[in-house]
């Protein structure tokens, strides 16, 4: 397992102004997602305006991996390679996305409705992302892994859908991933204790039915067992004076999609300016 490595309030900064870059950057996407757009098309819009914000694609061939986005649609749970496929009506796409500025990484993931959705895939969206502010509520001093863990899969399973096991998030810093690996399952009082200094890239992947996942002949697509839906949000998160604050945000998208949300609000010091 990688390292953990404590950041100090500096380099805390420089993570928060390379996940602020992908924050934005999903924010450009959210308005081009529509019927008839290619994913491919929505990964060349990334690469430029992630360029242009002084950054690099975080994706981008790491680990050999040949796009700027994880693009999966639908039944697939992460790691989809962006393609000429036309986005459909009623389609969820899951984002995840990196960028690379002053040597310190950003990386996370937003699923998005094409157009209309049906009810029982918009709340496993709801609650998929319900669920990682549950988690993220337990990132704080004292507590350890599988306190987090546990919040996320009981919320999750009440619910009836699945918690993927094999995926987990991750500390993120100067290396994409670093330790610790960060369960969306677990035992509270279970796992290493959380330190200030810490910051975590916290990833509920939540399938419709059953847990179980495959992967695709190309290496990197994986798709739940049973072909149900699934969906995946992602924040970076960094322990301060014991507390959890969030270094990424959704509110470009919610502005892009004319949402209004305070699920942010508690894990911020100061209001965010858009």
């Amino acid at each position: 397992m990688a390292a953990i490595v404590l950041k100090s309030l500096e380099e805390i900064e420089l993570i928060r102004e390379s996940a602020l870059i992908v924050s934005k950057t999903l924010g450009v996407l959210a308005s081009e997602i529509k019927p008839g757009v290619t994913t491919l098309a929505l990964d060349r819009i990334a690469e430029t305006h992630i360029r242009d914000l002084g950054a690099v694609p975080g994706f981008l061939g790491l680990y050999d991996f040949p796009n700027t986005l994880c693009m999966s649609p639908n039944a697939q749970v992460v790691h989809g390679i962006p393609n000429e496929t036309p986005l459909e009506e009623g389609d969820i796409i899951s984002i995840d996305c990196g960028a690379l500025k002053n040597g310190f990484y950003g990386d996370h993931a937003y699923t998005f409705a094409v157009g209309t959705i049906d009810p029982k895939i918009e709340k496993l969206l709801q609650v998929t992302k319900a669920s990682l502010y549950e988690g993220i509520k337990s990132f704080e001093e004292g507590k350890r892994l599988g306190d987090l863990g546990h919040a996320i899969q009981k919320y999750c399973e009440k619910e009836g859908y699945g918690v993927v096991r094999e995926l987990v998030g991750h500390g993120l810093g100067k290396e994409m991933h670093e330790g610790p690996e960060v369960p969306n399952y677990g035992r509270r009082g279970t796992g290493k204790k959380f330190l200030n200094g810490m910051v975590l890239a916290i990833e509920p992947m939540i399938n419709m039915g059953t847990h179980r996942i495959k992967q695709l002949k190309d290496g990197w697509t994986i798709l739940t067992a049973d072909g149900k839906a699934s969906a995946h949000f992602e924040h970076n998160v960094a322990l301060i004076e014991g507390k959890p604050e969030l270094l990424s945000t959704f509110q470009y998208i919610y502005e892009a999609l004319g949402i209004s949300s305070s699920e942010e609000v508690p894990f911020r010091k100061e209001p965010l300016v858009i």
